[in-house]
């Protein structure tokens, strides 16, 4: 037991170091920032330390290795509304193959209501309008190597879509979770939107120009297309540990710790504990983005149910919410279906 712990306390000491010590960040210089919203109520619930406990169907979002752990067919919907009229939904199929492992289907979006188009000449609006949105695409799959320890992986297909510009990338994320035996004590580190680069492209880039205007006879009609910028996606990793802390019978308290170290923001920590009664009720804290100057995220909590249906499926119902200071906050509801 000494050495687990060990290596438990090393694992997180090395990004709690980072978390009081680094001054500069890279806020704002990734594209695809939507691969970084949490998906789940009940991980969000626990501030997004999840990785460790990854056991329900959003475990494609925080560890697929969590994946291996569920043996029935399970459906999952997600829905959310963030700030500026910001709708964030997710679904997600799994499949078991028995000992072949897990595969799972998945589908991300976030959409914005239409804005208006608005120019310096016409501040007011010229009368027509955009959209905007985000859509990713996955594909995982999980295995069990042992009756211990799993791994998982994403393959991703990721488009982002502003009026008439758009680009695509294909991503992807590998994860692991040790279970060490004690005392339902799980270790779990995932990496992911690991690809390509993102590069705008579209009609709206396409231009007219003349290469020599100070000469007689120059075409002003070549055609040339405007360069966008190249960004990567964003790039994380997570490393974190869940104990349970007592059981009776069928109920019990698990608590979870998790560090953070995004490519284009600074370190963090997150740290959750969810109390489930007799297995069909949960009451759920969690504090998100401890130790990171300037954040607007903190306190997290909810709830969840499940129901046993005649058929021997399950339902289970979750809520959370986030408070995001001066942006107010998050609530989410997510609905699984177990069969």
């Amino acid at each position: 037991m000494n050495r687990i712990s060990l290596v438990c306390l090393l694992t997180l000491a090395a990004f709690v170091n980072p978390v009081y010590s680094q001054d500069i960040t890279k806020v704002g210089t990734s594209s695809a920032v939507f691969l970084g919203i949490d998906i789940g109520a009940r991980a969000a619930a626990v501030g997004g330390a999840f990785v460790a406990i990854s056991d329900d169907l959003s475990a494609i979002y925080w560890n697929p290795a969590g994946l291996s752990r569920l043996q029935t067919w399970q459906v999952a919907f997600m829905h959310s509304e963030l700030i500026a009229n910001t709708k964030f939904d997710w679904g997600a199929v799994l499949i078991p193959l028995n000992r072949l492992g897990i595969i799972a289907l998945s589908v991300t979006s976030l959409s914005h209501d239409d804005m208006q188009i608005r120019t310096i000449e016409e501040p007011e609006g010229t009368g027509e309008s955009f959209s905007a949105g985000d859509l990713s695409l996955g594909l995982s799959y999980a295995i069990s190597l042992s009756d211990r320890f799993s791994i998982g992986f994403n393959g991703k297909f990721i488009h982002s879509q502003i009026h008439n510009e758009s680009a695509n990338a294909y991503g992807f994320d590998v994860g692991t979770l040790f279970n060490t035996g004690y005392r339902g004590l799980r270790i779990g580190a995932t990496i992911v939107n690991f690809g390509q680069k993102m590069k705008l492209s579209g009609r709206d880039l396409v231009i007219l120009v003349d290469p020599a205007p100070a000469k007689f006879g120059s075409n002003d009609r070549i055609v040339s297309e405007l360069q966008t910028g190249s960004f990567d996606l964003p790039l994380a990793f997570r490393a974190g540990i869940a104990m349970d802390v007592f059981t009776i019978g069928s109920s019990r308290l698990t608590v979870s710790l998790e560090a953070f170290n995004p490519s284009d923001n600074a370190e963090s920590l997150n740290a959750g504990m969810e109390f489930l009664f007799s297995d069909y009720a949960a009451l759920r804290f969690g504090y998100k983005s401890l130790f990171k100057d300037d954040s607007e995220e903190g306190l997290t909590g909810g709830g969840g149910i499940k129901f046993n249906l005649m058929d021997g499926s399950k339902i289970v119902l979750d809520y959370s919410y986030s408070d995001f200071g001066r942006l107010k906050n998050v609530t989410r509801f997510s609905v699984a279906l177990e069969f």
